[in-house]
């Protein structure tokens, strides 16, 4: 049976269970004799297991000769811009994203910034599970050494990529969600400096999440919707834990999902660089391909999970790349998902146009998106994704399989159905054009779903 720790978003678990400190200890082990030494950096999110996994991996990549950077708490795309601004050899970033608080998780950068691809996660894993381990003799043990001021210079750089002057004279007002998690540290700051009248709920750092859920999805965002109203704001964002993905509420108090941000950003973008190729997963709405289509862009598929379109963007020298969940890739700055800088390009759009959020998302086409998750068992995914596939495929319908299986109806709706790479469960994204045929489509393909688990179990 294969061996796997790297999921979808690097490795993840529940802390003291599946994550131990010893794991965390042995994986940076693994992790610092796959690097060969050099300089790594090693920052956290706000979990409050996260200093002590931080101390166990620092411990882990010094035994194999690596010198750890230590830069501690701090946004997840903050410490990748830190990585390429630097000049270090790569980075080891314990957060585990939206999950539980419960829950922790280690990234590993390469050189650039972005994670490392799913061949080097192979590498490493096998360097763990042979035993591999390089251990560093005595007198070449890596010193630790700190890292300050990186959020000074991560803020700085955004602003090199937006119309400062024109953000400024528009004044706006804005409520922030960092959802109690790392975004806290960046964004208030950098919408201030560019002349933002800030307001904040769930800015103060807990780790446990009392203000909300660490995922920002509608159902989580009432509070964000009511200060918006409450105090006349242009806009609202809330970030998830580690403030590398964003979703937006309109003036009006609605929130609207990744896709149609997203849509915004890449029609501003494509307006000035017609052509230019779009990286989004399979997991994204149909807005991201008419957009496109409409100013004369290319539409690249991937598989779910921002490490693919990282990597693809990379491939092909693509400058934006977008998830349906609120993460938001701008090449100029850096590769990756980074809900701060996704939040200056809206401000930058909206001081541009002249336009309020909701007229501008009221102008790109329409579809309704539901999602829904069911629990399935890690080790029977592979075995229903098979089922499923051979059932469709007996009733004749169109899918393409580049990550589970994704079906287009004759009347312009879809379903992707795929199996999760960080939890144990099976997620549904149906999209049409009325909200009740979306509804319907996750109803019936849950219930597939359940019947074929039940069977297998």
């Amino acid at each position: 049976m294969e061996r796997r720790l790297f999921g979808t978003n690097g490795i993840r678990g529940v802390f003291n269970q599946d994550l131990t400190i010893e794991f965390a200890v042995k994986i940076a082990q693994a992790i610092g004799t796959f690097f060969k030494g050099g300089n790594i950096l090693v920052g956290y999110d706000c979990r409050t297991s996260s200093p002590a996994i931080a101390q166990a991996v620092i411990a882990g990549l010094a035994s194999t000769g690596c010198r750890p950077i230590e830069a501690g708490m701090a946004p997840t795309p903050t410490l990748q811009y830190a990585v390429k601004n630097h000049s270090l050899d790569g980075g080891v970033v314990i957060t585990a994203s939206h999950n539980p608080p419960q829950y922790n998780g280690i990234k590993v950068l390469g050189n650039d910034g972005v994670e490392i691809s799913r061949e080097q996660e192979i590498e490493i894993e096998e360097i763990f599970f042979e035993e591999k381990l390089y251990r560093a003799s005595w007198e070449k043990i890596g010193q630790p050494r700190k890292l300050t001021n990186i959020i000074e210079e991560y803020n700085e750089a955004i602003k090199n990529h937006v119309d400062v002057e024109a953000i400024k004279r528009k004044k706006f007002r804005v409520v922030l969600d960092p959802g109690n998690g790392t975004a806290s540290l960046t964004a208030p700051k950098l919408l201030r400096k560019l002349g933002c009248k800030v307001f904040t709920i769930n800015a103060n750092i807990d780790g446990n999440f009392p203000g909300r859920p660490s995922e920002p999805r509608p159902e989580n965002l009432g509070d964000l919707c009511a200060v918006v109203r409450a105090v006349n704001a242009d806009f609202g964002v809330a970030y998830d834990g580690d403030a590398d993905r964003s979703i937006f509420v309109d003036e009006n108090g609605e929130v609207h999902w990744g896709d149609k941000t997203f849509a915004l950003i890449e029609e501003w973008f494509l307006r000035k660089n017609p052509g230019e190729k779009i990286v989004t997963p399979v997991s994204s709405s149909r807005l991201v391909l008419d957009v496109a289509e409409r100013y004369g862009g290319k539409v690249v598929w991937t598989k779910v999970g921002s490490v693919v379109v990282s990597h693809k963007m990379k491939e092909i020298g693509a400058k934006l790349g977008g998830e349906e969940n609120g993460g938001v890739f701008y090449g100029p700055h850096q590769p990756v998902r980074d809900g701060t800088m996704t939040t200056a390009l809206i401000l930058n759009i909206l001081a541009e146009t002249d336009k309020k959020l909701s007229d501008l998302l009221s102008e790109l086409p329409k579809y309704f998106i539901e999602k829904d998750k069911v629990e399935c068992p890690n080790e029977l995914k592979k075995k229903v994704l098979e089922r499923f596939r051979m059932e469709i495929e007996a009733e004749g319908l169109k899918f393409e399989t580049i990550d589970g299986a994704k079906i287009w109806f004759s009347d312009g709706s879809s379903i992707l159905v795929r199996p999760s790479g960080t939890e144990p469960i099976y997620r549904f994204y149906a999209e049409a054009r009325t909200r009740e045929r979306a509804e319907n489509l996750v109803r019936e393909y849950k219930e597939k779903i359940s019947k074929i688990v039940a069977e297998l179990s």
